[in-house]
């Protein structure tokens, strides 16, 4: 059986890690083809993953790059098409949300290859989201869809599709299961893995320290004036009250953004702590060990929301709402978009070190196993 995998951003790259290696290990009848889109160009961002997480090389990089949204998915559009033409996969394998995910739906649909989405079913209900366009639009056209919480099998059925799981899935007649999450699955495998290779916590000197792990990329918050002054006085009066370290990995984008818009005075202030450490992107691995150690982790990250849990780490969300929803009625998570005074207010309550509860909503860490085990049923 013949996989083709579409790959273009950090994210994708690491949740593909889990499913790669359940085939490596236990499946060698599939056939995996790597593409990686080029989405996420900047080597620190993307390239290095591979060879991090032991990921097969992509067979095929489309090189697309960054543009804008229309211009970057049509171009993505035309070269799946012909990679997908070329090799005539059974199936075709894409996760989560971003620009690749959506033209690979509209090119393998359009080829009547099956689609097989990994994290489906996940809601924002906000369709000024890009992502949330996406997602919706790949379900839809998709053969088999696994979810990685209950929330999101909900919000598939409430879209019309049906619990019956069928002998031979098709587009018209798709499969949708409750699966886990492929992310814990990669969680559990490489934490023991960043405790040997990952030494940042070392190089940043933060093995007695409490710090608070940062990570901002959203457009809607960098490109936003208002918006990313709000969050860096607020990550500023953190550091004032608590005399607690942030470290922030910074995305290639926010760092163009924070040249562009961020206030002069805010700029000095961020140059003169001490406790406000702004570093390169973080590996999954190091990110990984960041997690592990944070005392508190603020992101608009949905990746980052997730992995805090994981690690039984509060979380801010920097966002007006999360697909994670779960997380949140746990109440280990709050969301506070970028208003000031909530981030002070919950920031304030989280480090005080609250009992908080992690019970287990994303699977037992056999997500990629079962997503491996259906699709041979279904495909071969």
């Amino acid at each position: 059986m013949r996989i083709v995998t579409i790959v273009g951003a950090r994210p994708q790259i690491i949740k593909a890690a889990a499913f790669s290696r359940e085939i490596k290990n236990q499946r060698t009848e599939i056939e995996e083809i790597i593409v990686h889109t080029g989405q996420h160009y900047d080597n620190n961002m993307s390239e290095v993953f591979f060879k991090e997480l032991g990921i097969p090389k992509p067979r095929i990089n489309l090189m697309v790059g960054s543009s804008s949204h229309g211009e970057q998915t049509a171009i993505m559009i035309q070269k799946i098409e012909q990679v997908l033409l070329k090799y005539e996969p059974h199936a075709v394998v894409v996760y989560g949300d971003t620009n690749s995910t959506l033209a690979t739906a509209i090119a393998a649909s359009k080829l009547h290859i099956p689609i097989v989405h990994i994290e489906a079913g996940l809601r924002s209900f906000n369709k000024k989201m890009p992502e949330e366009v996406n997602r919706i639009a790949c379900d839809h056209v998709s053969t088999l869809l696994f979810s990685p919480t209950k929330s999101g099998y909900s919000n598939l059925i409430n879209e019309g599709f049906k619990k019956t799981l069928n002998a031979k899935a098709t587009i018209d007649s798709p499969n949708i299961y409750h699966c886990g999450d492929v992310m814990y699955d990669n969680s559990l495998f490489f934490s023991k893995i960043s405790d040997q290779k990952s030494n940042i916590i070392e190089e940043l000197k933060l093995e007695d320290e409490r710090f608070i792990l940062v990570t901002v990329h959203r457009n809607d918050n960098t490109d936003s004036v208002i918006k990313l002054n709000e969050l860096f006085s607020s990550f500023l009066e953190i550091i004032k009250k608590h005399q607690i370290k942030i470290v922030f990995p910074i995305h290639p984008r926010t760092s163009k953004m924070m040249d562009q818009l961020l206030d002069n005075e805010i700029k000095k202030e961020i140059e003169k702590s001490k406790l406000f450490k702004i570093i390169s992107p973080a590996s999954f691995l190091e990110m990984i060990a960041l997690e592990k150690n944070a005392t508190l982790i603020i992101t608009d990250s949905g990746g980052v929301q997730k992995e805090a849990y994981f690690f039984k780490k509060p979380c801010i969300i920097l966002r007006p709402q999360t697909e994670w929803i779960e997380i949140v009625e746990t109440k280990s998570a709050v969301i506070t978009d970028t208003s000031a005074v909530k981030i002070l207010e919950v920031s304030n309550y989280f480090l005080t070190d609250p009992e908080l509860s992690f019970p287990p909503i994303f699977g037992n860490g056999n997500a990629a196993s079962f997503i491996v085990e259906e699709m041979i049923s279904q495909f071969s």
